[in-house]
């Protein structure tokens, strides 16, 4: 008899989502967590100002070059964050010679759930339809209809905040309130409509609670203050993650047995039924040995983690891995791209600046649609920054005028910070390193991921175009910088590497995130995306992992799995 009905592998975003349904399903449900436990009162510190740490708040040069070589230049690690981004002299990975990668990280529960942009974008047809008509990759097993339902369940427990509109590409979800745009927003989002009446300017959608419903109070959850500290961990629960949600809620039910400190080293697979039949495991403290089983297991490790493991539960049925007879595990790997962006002034427009708020304006993707073909495959958007510059503490002088002057807001700067898709590419991929082992004896990845020439072009038309955005509506001072590609990983978007897809010669799960090769093993974390989309996907792959429970709970009643 099995240890558990099912076992969930990661606690993050999908984990946590997979763990919520499946408990409320009435499975007898294991979390495995490879990092510590959190605790908001100790580990969060939203509450503290940089002036209560040394050096306000910047992290130790010594220590972040000898332990954080790669976490170091994520734009959130701090002296106050460092404890939610890994130890890269812990945890090593490799890459393949002539290319780099950052992969960017946090082990504990709840995992990247406390770190993301919380921006929350649904994809559309012309996403899961985009393989199709221009050949790169495989076809999508699935179509937004299919995802839709799924989508309107995750946002209203979710809580994200976003103005209504009518934009295929981007459809609008069920949301709370928007936050308010600024004066320089409300300024922009004219002169695009006056100069491209084809192109929309919105609130970027956010998992933030503008005004929290009973779904979120019934958790203890509050809404947010705009305080921009999202990045600490967030006392009052008024973003999104899995510690302030879907844990709870799975915890609520009874159901949920959750094992931090548990690194899963593989899953144990039987050849005869074809079925996984548990999850070995070390002890992060111990290193000691165990293994759980269950009825099904869901792999949510985050995408490379998840792929290191298929790719370590080899044995003699499966010599390349488990659930490896496509030869896809590992491949395809993607991320989005940027390094174009552009930047001016407004000049002489007074109004109100609203400099905490969660989330940012956003031009979504208007290029390779249906009447707007370019000499480029599928697309790009923009994330638009505004502000007020030259008023916290830098302007000179003493005295009542020194004050007065730094009471004042300055001129409104913009800046467009085009997102660009990235294609999928068979030999972009996660190995298995050779020699290269962490702390516990387990294999680190090698990662071989270069961007081409249409990701190239995507961000040269970007900048292109952004600057032509901005001398049509008089933004002034433009400066353009260099267009430079951003290092695969650096978006933090890793995705692909077990692909759906509707031939499982050519891809690794189904239309259900269900492996073709293991029916009783789930992945629905980033691995699982086919194409990337130019969209945020973390909502994506809410959609997916609880939609992928509930069929996996479905099975079980019947008796299938």
């Amino acid at each position: 008899m099995a240890d558990f009905d099912a076992i969930v592998i990661g606690s993050g975003i999908s984990g946590g989502w997979a763990a919520k349904e499946l408990c409320e399903r009435g499975l007898k449900t294991l979390v495995l967590e490879r990092g510590p436990d959190i605790d908001p009162a100790k580990d969060y510190t939203d509450m503290k100002d940089p002036w209560e740490y040394e050096h306000l708040d910047m992290p130790k040069p010594i220590e972040a070059a000898a332990h954080y070589g790669v976490q170091k230049d994520v734009y959130v690690f701090f002296d106050s964050t460092k404890h939610l981004w890994v130890k890269d002299s812990d945890h090593p990975f490799a890459t393949a010679p002539g290319t780099e990668y950052q992969w960017l990280r946090g082990y504990h529960v709840g995992g990247r759930s406390l770190l993301w942009a919380r921006m929350s974008f649904r994809f559309s047809d012309y996403d899961f339809e985009a393989n199709k008509r221009d050949g790169h990759g495989v076809d999508w097993p699935i179509r937004y209809a299919d995802l839709e339902p799924w989508y309107d369940i995750v946002e209203e427990f979710v809580g994200v905040s976003g103005e209504a509109h009518d934009i295929p590409q981007i459809p609008a979800g069920k949301y709370l309130p928007p936050f308010e745009m600024n004066h320089g927003e409300l300024w922009f989002k004219d002169k695009l409509k006056a100069n491209y009446p084809e192109r929309d300017f919105i609130i970027a959608p956010v998992a933030n609670l503008s005004k929290a419903a009973k779904a979120q109070t019934d958790l203890g959850r509050g809404d947010c203050q705009a305080r921009n500290k999202c990045f600490r961990g967030c006392s009052f629960g008024a973003y999104f993650s899995s510690n302030s949600a879907t844990l709870p809620a799975a915890r609520n039910t009874g159901n949920l047995t959750l094992k931090p400190d548990s690194i899963v080293h593989s899953i144990t697979y039987d050849p005869e039924t074809k079925r996984a039949t548990g999850v070995r495991v070390i002890d992060a403290k111990t290193k000691a040995a165990k293994t759980y089983t269950a009825k099904v297991v869901f792999l949510n490790a985050s995408t490379i983690n998840s792929t290191m493991i298929l790719l370590n539960s080899e044995s003699e049925a499966m010599p390349n891995g488990l659930a490896n007879s496509s030869d896809q595990v590992g491949r395809n790997l993607m991320d989005h791209v940027a390094g174009a962006r552009v930047t001016g002034k407004i000049r002489g427009l007074d109004g109100h600046y609203f400099g905490r708020r969660p989330t940012v304006g956003y031009i979504p993707r208007y290029v390779n649609l249906d009447n707007d073909d370019r000499p480029f495959d599928r697309g790009f958007a923009y994330q638009v920054y505004t502000d007020r510059s030259r008023w916290t503490g830098d302007r000179p002088g003493v005295g009542q005028a020194f004050k007065a002057a730094n009471r004042t807001p300055g001129e409104w700067n913009i800046t467009l910070d085009p997102y660009a898709e990235v294609l999928p590419y068979a030999d972009n991929r996660v190995r298995r390193h050779k020699s290269l082992t962490d702390a516990w004896g387990l294999p680190a990845p090698e990662l071989d991921q270069t961007h081409r020439a249409n990701e190239v072009a995507l961000l040269e038309a970007a900048s292109a175009e952004g600057v032509e955005m901005f001398k049509r509506a008089g933004v002034s001072d433009i400066y353009v910088s260099p267009v430079e590609p951003s290092t695969p990983g650096n978006r933090i978007h890793e995705m692909g590497t077990m692909r759906m897809g509707r031939d499982p010669k050519t891809s690794v799960l189904n239309k259900w995130n269900q492996c073709h090769d293991v029916a009783n093993l789930f992945i629905t974390d980033g691995s699982a995306m086919t194409s990337s989309a130019v969209q945020n996907p973390s909502i994506t792959y809410m959609a997916l992992s609880a939609r992928a429970a509930n069929h996996a709970a479905d099975l079980i009643e019947q008796g299938v799995l």
